[in-house]
């Protein structure tokens, strides 16, 4: 089976942009080319005051309760309906979950992977 991986890391412009280049450099030249899905925050303040701990567990309890409308999610969360819209709003926007063909959110990912890269902690 092959699992779904969202990369999420600390990374600058200059680091995207570089990887999508040497990426289009290596599809022109017929080489093959490994899927790949991420989000890149400017840094760790970024990353983590939009993956907050109750954005963290929305996303645990979605992915092991499966699809579900936006109403049930807040009542499985014991959540305020408006905080979890506006999270799931969010985590739209990023990718991280998606809606379904009748409305309802889940998470595509079998795993996501956060980085915090120290070299780019400490400059």
């Amino acid at each position: 089976m092959n699992k779904k991986t969202l990369n999420v890391e600390v990374s600058s412009l200059e680091d995207d942009l570089a990887q999508f280049a040497k990426v289009w450099r290596d599809a022109e030249a017929g080489k093959r080319v490994k899927a790949y899905a991420g989000i890149g925050f400017e840094n760790a303040i970024a990353l983590l005051s939009t993956l907050t701990p109750k954005r963290w567990l929305l996303i645990e309890a979605l992915k092991s309760s499966g699809a579900q409308s936006i109403y049930a999610l807040a009542k499985l969360l014991a959540r305020n309906y408006s905080n979890v819209h506006t999270d799931v709003t969010r985590l739209l926007e990023l990718g991280i979950v998606e809606k379904d063909e009748t409305g309802k959110v889940f998470v595509p990912w079998d795993k996501v992977d956060v980085q915090f890269p120290l070299q780019k902690l400490a400059a």
